[in-house]
């Protein structure tokens, strides 16, 4: 009797353990080089390697001569490529099934999706690979910046590696605190106004109304990165936090610029939301800024 159900409880196990089987073999493919340098013992070397130093020129004249090394740049950024891609592909897939929530919770702000009125009939599907396709590419924008990281760290200098590695997650965290910040704060402030202008009536379109909310989250995204594009400038050497701090009038004036081509309405209200975070995010990388340069001696 025992050995009758042996068989089919082994089956059932293995039927369970299937799916994480799968997810470990696939997750194990996107990272087999960093996994590879990892049981080689070669991590650590790989942070501290220095690239060797050659002219562009004398770069360019061996990559004519040995046309070897084109191709096999060529393929490597193939796999990278090939991953990235495979990544976009998984995260999108996985967006599907969750973008009818996510177009559920966008629109909130105006008593959901029986509030928007359709006039074309493929406006509805449109609308829903929309979101799943920005969701998914914003899901999987951290593997494709590691990827990206992984094919140029070996020509960058050691710090720059680890300065590179480390801004991927931050990258991510800021752009999801500028979505945020459009969604929960710009948003009650800006609907109302647009809405109710003139006491004009407003049918809203699934098209209209979601391209705006999610051209608004990815913009104000976009423009809290800006810390971080400071940061990585100063450990270049690139910028300094003098010369940020002097021109500080300069940098309201392009921001006030920056803040009316983002904001959809051209009321000072919505106008100051944008410029306020974007003028403490300009302090804020100056702070980043001198961090960047802490170690650096004079004479570099």
């Amino acid at each position: 009797m025992k050995n009758i159900l042996i068989a089919p409880l082994r089956l059932l196990g293995w039927l369970l353990m299937l799916p994480f089987r799968l997810a470990g073999r696939f997750l194990g493919w996107l990272f087999r080089p960093l996994i590879e340098r990892i049981q080689r013992g070669r991590i650590f070397n790989f942070f501290a390697e220095v690239p060797e130093e050659r002219p562009a020129l004398d770069a360019f004249t061996d990559a004519v001569q040995n046309p070897e090394e084109i191709l096999e740049h060529l393929d490597e950024i193939r796999k990278h490529l090939g991953r990235a891609l495979l990544a976009v592909i998984v995260a999108v897939s996985i967006s599907l099934y969750f973008a009818e929530d996510m177009l559920n919770y966008i629109s909130t702000p105006i008593g959901g999706l029986d509030k928007l009125q359709a006039i074309e009939v493929t406006e509805p599907i449109g609308v829903f690979m929309r979101v799943a396709l920005f969701a998914g590419i914003a899901l999987a924008t951290p593997y494709i910046a590691f990827e990206i990281w992984l094919y140029a760290a070996p020509g960058l200098m050691p710090k720059a590696r680890l300065i590179g590695l480390l801004a991927i997650p931050a990258a991510l965290i800021f752009f999801l605190s500028g979505a945020a910040f459009a969604y929960f704060v710009m948003m009650p402030t800006a609907l109302p106004f647009l809405l109710e202008f003139l006491n004009i009536e407003t049918r809203l379109r699934p098209a209209s109304y979601i391209g705006f909310v999610t051209g608004l989250m990815f913009w104000i995204g976009v423009a809290f990165q800006f810390p971080l594009i400071i940061f990585a400038l100063s450990g270049m050497g690139l910028v300094k936090p003098k010369m940020l701090l002097q021109n500080w009038r300069i940098a309201i004036i392009l921001i006030a610029l920056l803040s009316a081509a983002i904001t959809p309405t051209i009321d000072p209200v919505n106008m100051a939301l944008v410029m306020l975070p974007m003028i403490g995010l300009y302090f804020l990388s100056i702070f980043f800024s001198w961090i960047a340069n802490l170690n650096k001696k004079p004479a570099e």
